[in-house]
């Protein structure tokens, strides 16, 4: 039975909200119905319910995380299960759900004999790859290569080591409130067919972006530079499904100049562009790539860093050799418990292969917003990771000015259309991964319902 909140109790929620609350990347003590946060109390699938009883649809798999859907009861079980036996493990102890995880993670991976740090979350695991990375090489005595590749536009998190590694990408520029960056960040091309610097006019990808890569190596000094990083499909930059020779192509080069190639799966990892791991479209294997968000399907934080055999052997030995790095909540026995419950719906159930169907068919009947003369590229295929890009002239594919307030309006009717996500210029999508054909097709209706008002607006 759902007990319902009283008209007294959610206006007392509301103002303590607004209080005390705060909340990320919002403006503080908005709780107004127009631009304010919503306060949600039950989900299910692909809906989310608020404290009056309307449903939501998520555009956004909560924060591009909830990729087996709302409200898998497994979870909780397990998780109330593994709290009865133990809830932490104390130093110099590890649980058997933590090391059971970490053998599944591993057998899921690209190298079978890959070790798994286990983190809090994304930004931490990031942190953790780029000290890895820069340990490994101290380690072989390369201690000079300290500097980190990553590209323009990308997001790797929140901590000021991330925040450095990205700028300015579609989803917002990156703030710059926090004092000077972390030295040692080398920015590179993002592969960007629809607005690249390099072959706009050449009607198609030439692969300079990755050659890019190539030349600030060799500027920089090979023997500097410790790492590259980069997401298989950056959402922050604006969903581009690179070239299919971009991450082969990184490969070779990172393989010629000794550089650890990074990957950040901490969004496409677990299903979400249509295989378990975003690298394997490519065929390519990363010397470390990050996970956290769907690990658990943000049922309980988790994060981790996974080491190819290449670079975790280097830290076996003697003592010298220990990498001296640690956080309270990696491989919690609870966090851990709650992954492996996840993975069994997410294999169990076939939400991988269900990614690449609904993903292919999500992009086949998104191409009708063309008939609109605002939209100037939508862009996926690749599982559930989609957008669409509002521009003011697509000829020349000239943005509207900030004055226009795309990303308002886009917002307001969002919430018009009791959809929950975010957006700018460009409209990402991003469902859970367990979304149906019907459920595909409300949300690309919805969507195409935005898209005409907005073009009436504009």
């Amino acid at each position: 039975m759902v007990t319902r909140l009283t008209g007294e109790e959610i206006e007392e929620i509301k103002q303590m909200a607004a209080d005390h609350f705060w909340p990320h990347s919002k403006m503080a003590g908005d709780m107004s119905d127009e631009t304010g946060l919503k306060v949600v109390t039950r989900a299910k699938g692909v809906w989310v319910e608020d404290v009056e009883g309307q449903q939501w649809f998520d555009t956004m798999a909560g924060l591009w995380l909830k990729n087996i859907g709302h409200g898998r009861k497994e979870i909780a079980d397990a998780v109330y299960a593994q709290m009865q036996e133990i809830s932490f493990s104390p130093f110099d102890t590890v649980s058997p759900s933590t090391a059971r995880l970490a053998a599944r993670v591993a057998g899921l991976a690209p190298d079978k004999d890959s070790r798994i740090y286990f983190v809090s979350g994304g930004s931490e695991a990031v942190e953790t790859a780029l000290k890895m990375a820069k340990n490994y090489h101290k380690i072989r005595g390369d201690s000079a290569r300290w500097k980190i590749l990553s590209r323009w536009g990308s997001y790797h998190g929140a901590t000021l080591a991330c925040t450095s590694l990205g700028r300015g990408g579609v989803m917002g520029s990156l703030p710059s409130d926090f004092g000077p960056l972390v030295p040692g960040n080398i920015h590179v091309a993002q592969p960007n067919e629809y607005r690249c610097q390099f072959c706009i006019e050449n009607g198609g990808c030439n692969l300079e972006c990755a050659r890019d890569v190539d030349r600030t190596i060799e500027n920089e000094g090979p023997s500097t530079v410790a790492a590259f990083i980069g997401e298989p499909i950056s959402a922050a930059a604006g969903i581009h499904v690179p070239h299919p020779d971009y991450w082969p192509t990184i490969r070779e080069i990172c393989d010629k100049h000794g550089v650890v190639m990074i990957c950040d799966e901490v969004i496409t990892g677990f299903g979400r562009i249509g295989k378990m791991f975003g690298m394997e479209n490519w065929g390519v294997k990363p010397d470390i790539f990050t996970v956290a968000k769907a690990l658990t399907s943000g049922y309980l934080p988790i994060g981790a860093a996974i080491a190819s055999s290449k670079i975790a052997s280097v830290f076996e030995g003697d003592a010298g050799a220990t990498f001296q790095h640690l956080f309270t909540f990696g491989g919690n026995p609870t966090s851990c418990a709650a992954g492996m419950a996840n993975l069994d719906i997410l294999e169990g159930e076939g939400m991988v292969e269900n990614s690449a169907n609904m993903g292919a068919y999500l992009f086949e009947q998104l191409q009708g917003l063309y008939e609109h003369r605002i939209v100037g590229d939508v862009r996926g295929g690749m599982g559930l990771l989609a957008s669409v890009e509002i521009v003011k002239d697509r000829d020349t594919r000239e943005r509207f000015p900030a004055e226009a307030g795309v990303g308002a309006k886009v917002s307001l009717l969002m919430r018009e259309h009791n959809m929950l996500g975010r957006a700018a210029d460009v409209i990402p999508l991003s469902p859970p991964l367990c979304i149906t054909k019907d459920e595909v097709d409300h949300m690309v209706r919805q969507v195409e319902s935005i898209v005409t008002k907005l073009e009436q607006q504009l």
